[in-house]
């Protein structure tokens, strides 16, 4: 598996070299950035295959930053953030981000989301179902190309939103434990790991309910996972 290119975006010199020096180590190539507008033009003149970023960069709100990318860019984005507020990170993956980790973090388990995002890459379809199209109610997944509609209105949803509808829609009807959707999404490494799942189901229920009708898609099974409801 041929190794990324990773653009680190953090302001705090200490914590930046760790991140470098880490990924020196496992043979990754990076470069940086220590405000919002140099990630901004290394990101559209380098085109990494993942960004690290800070939130709170001296120049522009790092949710600033993922909103311009995502204007012209789906490249995988992971926070790094020191904000414990649920608030801060459900506004991080709602203006676009993958995923999220808290400050202090363990550099190990950020190899590892590392190497998720890596392998998710080097897939280049998610295993759909046979139809090409999914209906249910006024939401509409177009597997093929790879687009969402609700009510006729194209949602855009991140990667791991589309992914996290797959899997539902895949199984509708049926109740999916937080496991088996951590792991179908994520990989073994996170397969406990549910706060990260509860925040991109939040997003994700907001996008749907915003884009239609007041229906109810996905049904919560507290302490044991989700349902999406066939209509």
């Amino acid at each position: 598996m041929s190794k990324m290119k990773i653009l680190i975006v953090e302001d705090d010199a200490p914590l930046r070299n760790l991140i470098r020096t880490t990924l020196y180590t496992h043979d990754y190539t990076y470069e940086t950035a220590e405000n919002g507008k140099t990630a901004l033009m290394i990101a559209s003149s380098a085109n990494p295959d993942l960004v690290l970023l800070d939130l709170g960069l001296p120049d522009l709100d790092g949710t600033e930053v993922i909103r311009q990318i995502r204007t012209w860019s789906n490249m995988p984005i992971i926070v790094l953030t020191a904000r414990s507020e649920m608030s801060d990170k459900i506004n991080a993956l709602d203006s676009g981000a993958d995923d999220y980790l808290t400050k202090p973090f363990d550099v190990e388990e950020l190899l590892a989301r590392i190497r998720v995002i890596q392998r998710r890459l080097s897939v280049t379809q998610t295993r759909l179902p046979r139809e090409q199209v999914f209906v249910n109610g006024d939401l509409k997944i177009d597997y093929e190309e790879g687009c969402v509609y609700m009510n006729g209105q194209e949602l855009h949803l991140t990667p791991s939103e589309y992914k996290l509808l797959c899997i539902l829609s895949k199984n509708v009807g049926r109740v999916l434990t937080y496991r088996f959707i951590s792991r179908e999404i994520w990989g073994n490494e996170w397969e406990s790991n549910t706060g990260s799942l509860r925040v991109f189901m939040t997003t994700l229920r907001r996008k749907l309910e915003k884009g239609g009708k007041a229906q109810t898609y996905i049904q919560t099974h507290v302490g044991v996972g989700y349902r999406m409801i066939s209509l």
